[in-house]
């Protein structure tokens, strides 16, 4: 028998599967996600008030969030016999640690963005008239859970199963900027989307992407996407075409839909090219603790030498 550590082989399971067949189960879990949306989508809209507001905002985030992850559930245990923890949904110390490190840095990005103008004199806040869109401890809570879902949501959808498959296999470099275009692609619908706003969430996306990449889960993408998503609507600012009115007051814009983004918000602004990219090059120097990942980080098959 050879020296050295023995493995058993069945301890050892490499994923060998053709491109064909990772493309296959990559599509089949994108079906489940259009086919269990489109079943909630129907059931949401029979169950819930018909406020228009509210409506979209609870179907935008529940309807992202419920079938992403009821997807995720279903293929990662049929085809990896695992659970939505090896996907990067694991709770620890360390994805608490990224999760809030991700919301404080978009967090400060939105600030920056939003407070730059303001000082600048490109954009003032404005009370609303309407009573109804006072501040209001209760609705703020309940809309940051509503974007804490939505935020999930996306993430399973766009960074998750999918995503974590292809770029564990075929490396990070085809696979981040695919999915960062697939995720401008499905805001091209919004109300005020222009292509600057459309290129601002790619760029979104390939930040999400390599968030993912670097820190080997899940928590970092939802804190940065989270953290900058919370903070556009309590400024009074536009989210990818939302006015949700969280405080009372409305960010009104004086200067040109370049800076302003128009009806998309300030993420259809140069401001936010220059954010994303602020965030990328932090996000490549800071250190990190990786998070050890079944899809991104495949088992390798040991030496046979090491084999019983």
């Amino acid at each position: 028998m050879p020296e050295g550590p023995i493995i058993a082989q069945e301890e050892i399971q490499p994923r060998r599967v053709s491109a064909f067949g990772l493309l296959l189960r990559a599509s089949f879990f994108v079906l489940l996600i259009w086919i269990s949306g489109n079943i909630f989508g129907v059931l949401l809209h029979g169950a819930l008030d018909p406020d228009p507001q509210r409506m979209t905002l609870l179907s935008a985030a529940l309807g992202m969030f419920v079938p992403a992850t009821l997807a995720s559930t279903f293929v990662v245990r049929i085809y990896e016999r695992g659970r939505l923890e090896d996907i990067g949904m694991g709770w620890s110390s360390a994805s608490l640690r990224q999760f809030w490190v991700g919301a404080a840095a978009s967090a400060v990005a939105a600030v920056l963005v939003i407070g730059g103008a303001w000082c600048a004199g490109m954009a003032t806040f404005e009370k609303i008239a309407d009573p109804k869109a006072a501040f209001n401890p209760g609705q703020l809570v309940f809309v940051g859970v509503l974007l804490l879902f939505g935020a999930v949501g996306e993430e399973l959808m766009f960074r998750g199963y999918a995503f974590q498959l292809l770029a564990g296999s075929f490396g990070p470099r085809p696979v981040i900027p695919i999915f960062g275009m697939l995720f401008a692609a499905a805001h091209l619908s919004n109300l005020g989307a222009w292509w600057l706003g459309t290129v601002n969430t790619g760029l979104w996306g390939l930040l999400l992407g390599f968030a993912v990449y670097r820190s080997g889960a899940l928590w970092m993408s939802i804190g940065l996407h989270f953290g900058w998503n919370f903070v556009l609507p309590l400024a009074g600012a536009r989210l990818s075409g939302f006015t949700l009115g969280l405080t009372g007051y409305d960010l009104k814009w004086k200067t040109s839909i370049w800076l302003s983004g128009g009806e998309y918000g300030p993420e259809g602004s140069l401001f936010t090219t220059v954010a994303c990219a602020l965030l990328m090059a932090w996000l490549w120097r800071t250190k990190m603790h990786r998070q050890q990942s079944l899809l991104l980080d495949p088992p390798v098959a040991p030496p046979k030498e090491q084999q019983l």
